[in-house]
């Protein structure tokens, strides 16, 4: 099991001076991948499911991520998550292949379909239609990074008769969500599914995707689904906890220091868990 940490491009750790100390020291303790979640807009006031103060600040993920890929050299970086039906799929495309190329490959794609209503509406995209946009965008994405003469014809979507280069050195898609169609989601589209929550809430997390995997049929070019979990109750990660998240085939750990406010803090969270046992 690897480790590594998320939630870093947000709050008082999203300075130039605080991620390039931060992301250089999760590299050297041994972290082997940094996370960056989105929300472009937030509620105002703020709503019950919103996770954030609508004036809490949080930096978008690829821009972040690009900037840590220029300061570390063995950092995966994921997107955990990009909010995908919010995108326009083609200019992510091309904005995932640039990073991608950039970091020498580093680049795991972590999208979701949403849950914000006033995020999702103020960004045109009624919630009705979160889920058969996510899939749309990411068979079309799919199509533009590896097929020959790129084509796809969707309700949302469509193109013929054009190209994009460069691309990604080894595009790998990473589905977030607990939801029954986010674990199909997984199965069928994604090289690896992004959870969060408890320890007690991961086997149920699991079960869900073996029931998706008699669902739907995943294709052999994808592989092994990985699994990345991301603990939230409670936030730090007890060893015992850390050997179970292994038991259970967690492949990455993901940390999140925040609400921690003072980087100095988030400093030691990251030192302590870098002992963590995997």
């Amino acid at each position: 099991m690897e480790l590594g940490v998320s939630g870093l491009n947000a709050k008082a750790t999203l300075g130039p001076a605080e991620t390039v100390r931060l992301a250089r020291l999760a590299e050297d303790l041994g972290y082997a991948s940094w996370w960056a979640g989105e929300h472009v807009v937030l509620p105002s006031p703020r709503v019950a499911a919103s996770p954030m103060e609508p004036t809490d600040p949080i930096l978008d993920p690829l821009v972040h991520l690009s900037y840590v890929a220029a300061v570390t050299q063995r950092l995966e970086l994921g997107t955990g998550i990009v909010i995908l039906p919010q995108r326009n799929p083609l200019v992510l495309a091309k904005q995932v292949a640039s990073l991608d190329v950039l970091s020498r490959g580093r680049l795991l794609l972590g999208v979701g379909a949403g849950y914000l209503e006033p995020e999702l509406r103020a960004l045109g995209v009624p919630m009705s239609e979160r889920g058969s946009r996510t899939d749309e965008y990411l068979d079309a994405m799919t199509a533009l990074w590896t097929d020959p003469a790129p084509a796809y014809e969707g309700r949302f979507v469509a193109f013929r008769d054009i190209d994009a280069h460069p691309r990604p050195t080894r595009p790998r898609i990473v589905i977030g969500g607990h939801s029954p169609a986010a674990f199909r989601r997984a199965i069928a589209r994604g090289h690896g599914w992004f959870g969060n929550g408890t320890l007690d809430d991961l086997p149920r997390h699991l079960a869900g995707l073996r029931r998706a995997a008699s669902e739907v049929e995943r294709p052999d070019r994808l592989g092994r689904l990985e699994i990345n979990y991301l603990p939230l109750d409670p936030v730090e990660v007890a060893p015992r906890s850390a050997e179970r998240y292994a038991e259970l085939g967690v492949d990455r750990l993901v940390v999140y220091p925040l609400p921690l406010e003072d980087p100095s803090d988030v400093a030691r969270f990251l030192e302590r868990h870098a002992t963590l046992p995997r």
